[in-house]
């Protein structure tokens, strides 16, 4: 892949400052309703994104029409920041990023959210949401997974499916887990064949994304989690597998290893992968939720146009 010619990075940059300035609307819509009905939705967040995340939050909450807000904060947030965040979602609670004891998986990285997440499903259901994501439609799929108290994760990719973890291990025989050039995912696939844990006899996989995901309350804690990175430190190594991505692994093998765990229809709930595909702003079904992937989330002017959109209907 080449390199970003000059004129494209500063598209880029563009674009993030016409997609700023169009987020600051948000500020102008009405608060989330209150509500305790055991669903929390939550999102790791810093002073950068405090708008798009109000953005990504309260278009969630919209169309789902449940859930109070849980916010980590990854130690940036100001005391304006909080004030806002108190106005427009209710006095969330805010958990300080510095707080979270990571055990013994990796700090950093995204382990602290996913660490909270899974404390705080005990008691209720948690849907973690990343701030670079828009919800546009009724999101039916989501509301059945909460009443069936089931997980549920967007899918990476259209074909991902959730499969036994030894059929994965299989697919990658051969490939040297320790190779230092391999991404942490696909080291930790080729691995995973080798990961036991109490409790679970037969263990699964997916290639969800982990940043649009359900975890229904009483399922698999910390414990799992733990288990499956103290098995990835063995059959990897620490710095392989502290390397960004590593969270996002254990999310997927969290979600699978769920009771009757959901998979979300990838033509409703979809990544923005490529801009190529869709022309200017447009999809190739009519999806309920985007997440805008970092390296094309401003290729064309998609982003903006569903943050348009989700704020017009906020109001």
């Amino acid at each position: 892949m080449s390199s970003p010619s000059i004129a494209e990075h500063l598209n880029w940059h563009v674009k993030q400052w016409l997609h700023r300035r169009l987020a600051r609307r948000v500020l102008a819509t009405p608060p989330i309703p209150v509500s305790d009905d055991g669903v929390i939705l939550f999102s790791m967040i810093g002073t950068a994104v405090l708008l798009p995340c109000l953005v990504a939050v309260k278009s969630l909450r919209q169309q789902l029409g449940r859930g109070r807000v849980v916010i980590l904060d990854d130690g940036t947030l100001t005391a304006a920041d909080h004030q806002v965040l108190a106005h427009h979602l209710n006095d969330p609670r805010i958990v300080a990023i510095r707080e979270v004891d990571t055990g013994p998986c990796p700090r950093g990285g995204t382990w602290e959210r996913l660490l909270t997440i899974l404390d705080l499903r005990a008691e209720a259901y948690v849907i973690q949401v990343d701030s670079d994501t828009v919800t546009l439609r009724d999101l039916t799929e989501v509301r059945a997974a909460i009443d069936a108290g089931r997980d549920f994760t967007l899918r990476g990719e259209a074909s991902a499916e959730i499969r036994a973890a030894s059929d994965i291990a299989r697919d990658r025989a051969g490939v040297d887990p320790r190779d230092p050039k391999l991404h942490v995912q696909d080291a930790a696939e080729a691995a995973i064949g080798s990961v036991a844990i109490p409790g679970h006899a037969t263990l699964h996989y997916v290639r969800g994304c982990s940043g649009f995901a359900g975890f229904a309350p009483g399922g698999p804690g910390r414990a799992l989690a733990e288990g499956f990175s103290l098995a990835m430190d063995d059959a990897i190594g620490r710095a392989s597998w502290s390397r960004w991505g590593s969270e996002q692994v254990t999310s997927n093998f969290v979600v699978a290893n769920g009771r009757d765990s959901m998979l979300l229809p990838y033509d409703r709930y979809l990544n923005f992968w490529n801009a190529a595909l869709f022309g200017r702003a447009r999809f190739p079904t009519d999806p309920a939720f985007i997440h805008f992937i970092g390296t094309y989330r401003f290729h064309g002017d998609a982003y903006l146009s569903a943050t348009r959109t989700a704020i017009d209907r906020l109001g």
